[in-house]
């Protein structure tokens, strides 16, 4: 018995695969309420039936479609209850399935031929785990040296069989379901390299990111409806791999390249690189998901998304496209506190901060004066300049903030009404989407050229980001 957790990953929906369909019979003790046909997919379970049960205990699980091999549940009323069962490439998807809720390891499912070594494997592992379990109880209660041993030896024995069992299903039969969910389970080889020098570390590492994916093919779907997949995913892009936009990039295109052939794989893989990196973790990733956009949204090959889910992607990868770091700032030409042209390409610095603020923000009040602190100790005498941008309306209140906080010697500038006119009337990107102004303030780092370095940093980060570059210098 197990709790469950419904989830849903963004648009991921079953291949829909012309042939004969599915039939799967729930016999079992409940005699009222919904039954519900599930599979996995990243850490929970994903719906993919629901059939009402007759008072004989009876519930028919019936679709036109074949469901794609991994890891299927069924769950019973209450959604407290669920057992799972496997559907592999071969089987005719006619499946009996008989249990009791009060026993369901006992549970018994025919028609599907990957289920059988399925169930035999999880007989083994109840049993062994019993073994190892009670060993390490005994070593842990021993009370001489000869007993701890004695309890040391034989879990070490147990677990080397339980091992070697799984590895004999990986050998002998490497086609089965249960070899892949086996592979995806192992653990990556570690290197056994001694590390002494720098270059013996980077290729300990090389050798554990090559051997990453070992056992589990991009070119295939059913390690994707598996709680293991994704763990195993989230792993490799937030730990292993380099966190450079580049160095993703290439990684990415070529393993949906791979699963071009895997329906599931490549659906899985494209939401899930989606989601990471539409507001990714690190700065300058976002160029993944621009790239993503870019190469297959905007290509059509994303068609199981629907229009409200596209028109999000759009609008997001269109927000981000002006600014993503390395590439040049668009201009700003707005209005000085004197009702002069001001632009953004005609400040002369080395470094040029561009922050979007507004005096009646409280997290702006609080932010300006730590700015001009840091511009009087660290920046002003290194020729960094501060382009400071009004992102509302209120001039009398933006005159007076200046005023009391003695900023008027930054560049104070902000879009008047008729400006914003003028460039809705010829359809031009706002500034806000030119730079992504979601909330303020927001800062960007821009060099002599006025190429982003960095952008929605902390004043303390921005300063330390400086420090390391004049460092550097």
């Amino acid at each position: 018995m197990k709790k469950i957790l419904f989830t849903l990953l963004t648009a991921f929906v079953s291949t829909t695969i012309l042939a004969q369909g599915y039939n799967v019979r729930l016999q079992s003790n409940a005699r009222q309420g919904f039954a519900y046909l599930t599979y996995y997919s990243g850490a929970g379970l994903n719906v993919e039936d629901s059939a009402a049960i007759s008072n004989t205990g009876l519930a028919i699980f019936k679709g036109n479609k074949t469901l794609p091999p991994g890891i299927y549940a069924v769950v019973f009323p209450g959604k407290r209850l669920s057992a799972d069962f496997l559907i592999g490439k071969n089987n005719t998807q006619q499946i009996s399935i008989k249990a009791d809720t009060n026993q369901l390891a006992s549970m018994q499912v025919s028609g599907s031929a990957e289920d059988v070594l399925f169930r035999e494997y999880q007989h083994y592992v109840a049993k062994q785990g019993k073994l190892l379990n009670d060993e390490r109880a005994a070593y842990m209660s021993a009370s001489n040296a000869a007993d701890s041993a004695l309890h040391e030896k034989n879990y070490k024995t147990y677990n080397a069989e339980l091992n070697s069992y799984r590895m004999n299903i990986i050998t002998q039969k490497p086609n089965s379901m249960m070899a892949i969910l086996l592979k995806a389970m192992r653990e990556s080889p570690y290197p056994e390299k001694q590390p002494i020098t720098r270059q013996d570390s980077l290729d300990n590492y090389n050798f554990y990111k090559a051997h990453y994916w070992d056992g589990i093919s991009f070119m295939d779907d059913e390690v994707v409806r598996t709680p293991f997949f994704k763990p195993k995913l989230e792993a490799y892009y937030r730990q292993v791999m380099p966190q450079s936009a580049d160095s993703i990039i290439k990684d990415v295109d070529y393993k949906l390249l791979l699963a071009r052939s895997a329906p599931e794989m490549y659906k899985y893989l494209l939401n899930w690189l989606t989601d990471e990196y539409i507001n990714p973790k690190y700065m300058g990733q976002d160029a993944v998901f621009v790239h993503l956009f870019n190469k297959y949204h905007s290509k059509g090959l994303t068609n199981w998304l629907n229009e409200k889910q596209m028109e999000a992607i759009t609008r997001r990868a269109y927000m981000l496209m002006a600014n993503l770091v390395g590439e040049k700032a668009a201009n700003l030409e707005m209005v000085d506190t004197s009702g002069k042209l001001k632009s953004l390409y005609d400040v002369q610095a080395d470094y040029t901060i561009v922050s979007f603020w507004d005096p009646n923000c409280g997290h702006c009040k609080e932010e300006m004066p730590r700015i001009d602190s840091l511009y009087k100790a660290n920046w002003k005498d290194k020729n960094v300049k501060i382009f400071a941008v009004m992102t509302e309306y209120d001039t009398t209140a933006w005159k007076k903030y200046i005023a009391d906080n003695n900023l008027s010697y930054w560049t104070h500038v902000y879009q008047t009404m008729e400006m914003m006119t003028a460039e809705r009337q010829s359809a031009q990107p706002s500034y806000k989407q030119l730079y992504d102004i979601t909330q303020t303030p927001t800062l960007y780092l821009l060099d002599k050229e006025k190429r982003i370095i960095a952008k929605k940093l902390t004043p303390l980060q921005m300063n330390e980001l400086l420090e390391a570059k004049w460092k550097k210098q």
